[in-house]
């Protein structure tokens, strides 16, 4: 059976496609070329909206109504503008034509030659740490590519390293706290000093993220944060693991920052807190700061024990209880502090055993502030005086039941003379200024997931809540609005802060003011009286000489003494005579009466 030729279709049916192919590729490409200036609009405005939208998203809520009123304001005027729709729609047109417009970016093929010899150093460096000798295909081996272990990187505009991923081989030991902080260390310094970076351990996939931290602002100052009572600031850190922002202000604009917010109070785990840091490093502006936001719910008792009258400012304040900085003010403030939490604690025992609410008097939180309290451990070792610190072993053991909150501030080269009580019962713990990765973790409990730096400004430093993550930290900045070197702004912006003044500082004294016209003096009391009663003869006497009037009958002068009783008290005897009584007319016997010739 002789076999039937394909049809012709198909047997030259590649070239008919390739012709269609080819044709259908002219019509697009004439298409595209005809409809570029719609499809360039089309791709402005949804690049215009997808900008819209942006801008309503980091909008404030507060002010979204604001923005509302502003664009609905713009159309009306628009709309009733002779030619105004035609014009805003050609504007739109040629915003949109411009939005979309193609832009032509020049592609990088790579790394230049001074970023690849600096990702080789970093290959070279990390060799010994990421090789063994068992490996028969390692990852990481003198003159191997680096290539394969950097998959992704980044170099900021001064050709530094500002974002990188490491990959390492999976016998690496990233479970043991020793070897990641020899890593990053090395990381740190071959990238470039001077930067806090941030490390991301990826256990499960054996690589590590390593990226650059921006400073955190130095620009906040003091002010009324929206917390809740039992909710303290004690400064802003980045928005890694923080999921919370408060509204700021700096200066005339307003913006969101992640703050560590400190919770204290009956259902708090970290009652108290232990600042720490260098000379100048700002322990003394967190404890203003601390103090500030505590007045507004509670009182406040100071101790003070630098002396160089960083807390006058608060003296004599409406809830500040006292400013101590001599060591019996400071032991006499601790015992009352002391007793006080005592009183607290059986207050609220008896109401709950009553089955009452706790009394008002021990729902208003107590702070007790101490900056240097191991100054006075020294004079009163001295003076052979009972140690201050050990006072505090009551608020701190039972604080949080009776709403009392001990924040205690020290230099790190006087840790060591902080008593027990203060460094177990303060699990809240904060760093600042200047420390090494080994004073951080003994301090903190745990090292942080960035690089220590040298120098860091005032107020900045790490905290770690309980068992939480370490964060960095930046205190608001709080100065003593009495010291001169303090730039006014941030001055108003405490002494806004300030309560009320309602008793006088130690040594003042309030005038006496004139009664207001009438409304007679007010009457001397008896006590005055008898303090001064030659003196109050003689003015009488003067004033009725110079009326020249004849003076009257001279009454007797009153004494300390009590008169007599007209009745004895009996006694086991007979009883005596009575005392014969003084009267008016026997007055002029016994004393003459001065008249204008004598």
């Amino acid at each position: 059976m002789a076999r039937r030729p394909l049809p012709r279709i198909l047997s030259n049916g590649s070239a008919q496609l390739a012709r269609s192919r080819e044709l259908a590729r002219t019509a697009a490409d004439s298409a595209t070329d005809v409809l570029h200036p719609l499809i360039t609009i089309t791709r402005g405005l949804r690049r215009l909206a997808a900008a819209g939208r942006r801008r309503w998203t980091e909008t404030p809520k507060e002010r979204r109504g604001a923005l509302l009123f502003l664009v609905a304001s713009v159309v009306l005027v628009v709309a009733l503008a002779p030619y105004g729709p035609l014009l805003a729609a050609i504007t739109l047109m040629a915003a949109a034509a411009w939005q979309g417009r193609e832009r032509s970016t020049a592609a990088s093929d790579g790394p230049d030659e001074s970023q690849t010899q600096r990702l080789k150093s970093l290959y070279d460096a990390l060799v010994p740490h990421f090789s063994a000798a068992e490996d028969p295909e390692p990852l990481y081996s003198h003159g191997g590519a680096w290539d394969k272990a950097f998959p992704t990187y980044a170099f900021d505009g001064g050709g530094r390293i500002s974002q990188l991923v490491v990959r390492y081989p999976a016998y690496f030991t990233d479970g043991e706290p020793e070897a990641r902080a020899r890593i990053e260390n090395l990381l740190a310094a071959k990238s470039g000093r001077g930067r806090e970076y941030h490390f991301t351990w990826d256990e499960e996939g054996n690589q590590l993220t390593v990226g650059v931290l921006l400073p955190l602002p130095v620009d906040i100052a003091a002010q009324r944060f929206v917390t809740t009572p039992g909710e303290t600031v004690l400064g802003f850190t980045d928005p890694t693991r923080v999921q919370r922002t408060l509204p700021v202000t700096c200066g005339e604009r307003q913006r969101d920052v992640p703050p560590v917010v400190w919770r204290t109070g009956l259902r708090s785990t970290e009652p108290h807190l232990l600042a720490l840091g260098q000379p100048g490093s700002g322990t003394s502006t967190l404890l203003r700061s601390i103090a500030l936001q505590a007045l507004r719910h509670g009182d406040v008792v100071i101790v003070d024990g630098g002396g160089t009258g960083e807390y006058a400012c608060l003296t004599g304040r409406d809830g500040v209880l006292a400013v101590e900085a001599g060591l019996a003010g400071v032991t006499a403030g601790l015992e009352w502090a002391a007793t006080e939490t005592e009183r607290r604690l059986i207050a609220a025992n008896r109401a709950h055993q009553a089955g009452d609410p706790p009394p008002d008097d021990t729902k208003r939180p107590l702070w007790i502030l101490l900056d240097r309290p191991t100054a006075f451990t020294h004079l009163a070792a001295a003076d052979g005086r009972k140690d201050p610190q050990s006072l505090l072993q009551v608020p701190l053991r039972h604080g949080r039941p009776a709403n009392v909150t001990v924040v205690v501030a020290e230099q790190l080269d006087s840790v060591d003379a902080l008593s027990d009580p203060v460094r177990q019962h303060t699990r809240a713990r904060v760093v600042l200024g200047p420390a090494t990765a080994a004073q951080l973790e003994s301090v903190l409990g745990a090292p942080p997931r960035t690089t220590p730096i040298d120098e860091l400004p005032p107020g900045r430093g790490y905290a770690r809540l309980g068992t939480g993550p370490v964060h960095r930290l930046q205190v608001p900045a709080t100065p003593n609005p009495y010291d001169d070197a303090t730039p006014d702004a941030l001055c108003e912006a405490v002494l806004d802060l300030l309560p009320p003044r309602t008793a006088p500082a130690d040594g003042e004294t309030i005038p006496e003011q004139d009664p207001p016209e009438g409304k007679p003096a007010p009457v001397p009391t008896d006590e005055e009286a008898e303090q001064d009663p030659a003196d109050d003869a003689q003015s009488q006497q003067a004033a009725q000489a110079m009326a020249n009037e004849p003076l009257p009958d001279p009454a007797p002068v009153p004494t300390k003494k009590p008169l007599p009783d007209p009745v004895p008290v009996p006694t086991k005897g007979p009883l005596p005579d009575p005392a014969p009584v003084l009267t008016k007319e026997t007055l002029p016997d016994q004393v003459p009466v001065l008249t204008k010739e004598t």
